[in-house]
């Protein structure tokens, strides 16, 4: 399996309208990677590569100070959203079966007047809004690749950037770690699958394994310039698995490899009173309302001690 490149100039964030018969083209291509593998690359989205790095070496800033001044900022400290801030090395097990993870995040979910700043939200609320506008660009092609309504999805999001909405950017720090110290099962990002709608995934290095269909992993590649696009499990819900949304994990790195990694995400989910159900009219999921799903998914990530 291969993860496919997709051009995504004729819905680039610098323009406007999109000629119809390129946006069918772009929309066949979005459709056949998201249900034959789960994830593309898209090249020519208008967010440009000096935007990632800025907010990246913002975050490793935030990231190398003492654990002392990051606990100020700590996931769950913050009342009108939970999810806001910063998470700990172990903090959160993605797969729940394994000790937790070797990695350090920090949740960006809330731009509410109360929330404590950090120079890294500074940085990051512009970038957060970038990621909105291509999110919703991708939804409303994914809308159309299934042939619905091109607005179907775009008004379950209709609030994002608020908290009324959980979509979250997360900017991932792996550290140097020396892989023979580590817990037996641990790894840098325990196997999962994504919980809202889709991910937007920017890579500083390689790192990330991607499950095919066959049950195996392969390397993802990092190619600078492009966003790695995936369906997440709300989206398969909503589609009755015509779109997939598969595993994927980041190993220990091999031995003697003392580098770091950085990746920043963005989760898509549907607005917290947003009722997904099956878009073919069928049974084949309850519905769930955005919220209480990422509720329950959050309970499985970070309730086992």
């Amino acid at each position: 399996m291969i993860i496919p490149v997709v051009d995504f100039s004729v819905c680039n964030l610098s323009k406007k309208d999109a000629d119809d018969e390129e946006l069918q083209s772009l929309s066949e291509e979005l459709k056949t990677a998201f249900s034959q593998v789960g994830f593309v690359f898209l090249k020519n989205s208008g967010i440009l590569q000096e935007e990632v790095e800025r907010v990246m070496e913002s975050s490793k800033k935030f990231f190398l100070q003492p654990e002392e001044l990051k606990k100020r900022f700590k996931r769950k400290s913050f009342p009108n959203n939970p999810n806001h801030g910063w998470v700990s090395m172990e903090a959160e097990r993605l797969n729940p079966s394994q000790p937790g993870d070797l990695k350090e995040a920090f949740n960006v979910a809330s731009f509410h007047p109360d929330i404590v700043m950090s120079h890294l939200i500074f940085h990051s609320a512009s970038f957060f809004q970038r990621c909105k506008d291509l999110s919703l660009r991708v939804l409303k092609v994914m809308a159309q690749s299934l042939s619905l309504n091109p607005d179907v999805f775009l008004n379950a999001h209709r609030f994002i950037g608020t908290d009324e909405n959980g979509t979250t950017l997360r900017t991932l720090y792996y550290p140097p770690l020396r892989s023979d110290t580590a817990k037996e099962g641990q790894v840098r990002c325990g196997e999962h699958s994504d919980y809202g709608s889709i991910t937007l995934l920017f890579q500083g290095s390689e790192g990330l394994q991607v499950c095919t269909r066959a049950g195996e992993f392969i390397s993802a590649p990092c190619i600078p310039g492009t966003v790695l696009v995936n369906v997440a499990d709300l989206m398969q819900r909503w589609t009755s698995d015509q779109l997939i949304s598969v595993r994927h994990r980041v190993l220990l790195p091999p031995v003697g490899d003392s580098s770091t990694r950085q990746s920043l995400a963005y989760f898509v989910q549907p607005d917290n009173e947003a009722l997904i159900t099956c878009c073919d009219g069928s049974n084949k999921y309850p519905p769930v309302t955005g919220g209480d799903y990422l509720v329950q998914r959050f309970s499985e990530s970070y309730g086992k001690k």
